[in-house]
């Protein structure tokens, strides 16, 4: 059996960049920072920052851009995912990128990331979907609209009561 999960909660390092694949799929990237604290052997404290980059698809990239901006805070889940390519120079170089199948923005409204919705918001893909093509459902109302009703198809909308067990 394998298994790939990561979950971090963290901060945006910069905006979202949100792009548009040839085939119309959006993709929105940024990198989250986490930080560390430990004590050493002498007993100082130390601190160590990481930085991700993150990767999101479809719907989830459209509201990462709308709704973070550099200074949020999230939390994300996903996957991790190593990709390489050869430079101009010709030498192959190496990225690691966490390919987000769920993302829940922390915080308020109003601070570092004013244009976020309220805390407690969350963004997933559903399990019957394959990995790597993400669908958004949300798990909670969202105050700050999150779509054109008139441009996009309704899904169906699930209710606790309609769940057999």
């Amino acid at each position: 059996m394998d298994l790939n999960k990561v979950m971090i909660i963290g901060r945006l390092t910069r905006d979202p960049e949100v792009r548009t694949t040839p085939a119309g799929t959006s993709v929105a990237t940024f990198s989250v920072a986490t930080g560390f604290v430990w004590t050493d052997q002498s007993g100082q404290k130390q601190e160590k920052t990481e930085f991700h980059n993150i990767v999101t698809w479809r719907r989830l990239a459209e509201i990462c851009g709308q709704y973070l901006q550099k200074g949020s805070q999230v939390y994300i889940e996903g996957r991790l995912q190593t990709r390489n390519w050869t430079g101009q120079d010709g030498v192959k170089r190496y990225t690691t990128e966490i390919i987000t199948e769920n993302m829940i923005m922390l915080g308020r409204a109003g601070s570092a990331g004013s244009g976020q919705a309220p805390a407690g918001n969350s963004f997933s893909r559903p399990q019957s979907v394959q990995p790597g093509e993400p669908v958004i459902s949300s798990n909670e109302p969202v105050e700050a609209p999150i779509s054109d009703p008139v441009s996009e198809p309704k899904e169906e909308e699930i209710r606790v009561e309609d769940i057999p067990f």
